[in-house]
């Protein structure tokens, strides 16, 4: 192409320039507030799957809500082993300094992340050649035994299964971090699972109570 750009940036370039048109011109006065700093209530935690972008899902605006993505949606336990923990310095910043009201972990339908875990696909697999999703997905090592025994390692309800015990296994993830364990005590804090299906565009979130995810009216 004459300017040099790939097919695939040019489209990105075109989605910005729509942007810079009927997003950003008229609402000069939110970015605006913005420019200094941001003060979100809710931090979501997704999956880096192209389809489910939390900001469209829940049509917030700029600066509403601070978002983590990932693989499955996975936030791993809590330990300071050195590393580079990304998921844990976002939840640091946005627990301790952003003082968040909220942390909603969001999986989805067809998750391809899950679905690994749940066939074990890419264990066994050297670094770089998809051994780092392999170690990520082993999170879900643990809840994969109940969900085989219950469903199998096929079809969409042990895929559903999985998906769903995900957002499980990262809710009590995030309990084993001090400031968030001592924030949802004291009423500071609130963590809430939800699931997003594909199929159909329904929200549903967890209830603890019972372990079961509910649509959303």
């Amino acid at each position: 192409m004459s300017n040099g750009f790939s097919p695939s940036f040019d489209r990105l370039l075109s989605g910005y320039r729509r942007f810079r048109q009927t997003g950003w011109a008229p609402n000069r006065e939110r970015w605006s507030s913005l420019r200094d700093g941001q003060q979100p209530e809710v931090m979501v935690i997704a999956c880096s799957d192209s389809r489910v972008d939390p900001a469209q899902i829940f049509d917030v605006d700029p600066g509403e809500i601070f978002v983590v993505r990932n693989v499955a949606a996975m936030v791993p336990p809590f330990e300071t082993a050195p590393g580079h923990h990304g998921v844990s310095a976002a939840l640091e910043f946005a627990v301790q300094v952003l003082k968040v009201k909220e942390i909603v972990v969001m999986g989805h339908g067809m998750c391809g992340g899950c679905k690994a875990a749940l066939t074990r696909e890419m264990h066994g697999t050297e670094p770089g050649e998809g051994g780092f999703i392999a170690d990520w997905i082993a999170l879900l090592d643990d809840a994969r035994g109940p969900v085989v025994a219950a469903h199998g390692t096929e079809g969409r309800a042990a895929e559903r299964a999985m998906e769903q015990a995900g957002v499980q296994v990262s809710i009590n993830n995030l309990r084993t971090f001090p400031c968030i364990r001592r924030k949802e005590r004291d009423g500071d804090l609130k963590l809430t699972g939800a699931f997003f299906a594909i199929s159909d565009g329904v929200l549903h979130v967890l209830d603890e109570a019972h372990g079961h995810f509910h649509p959303v009216d």
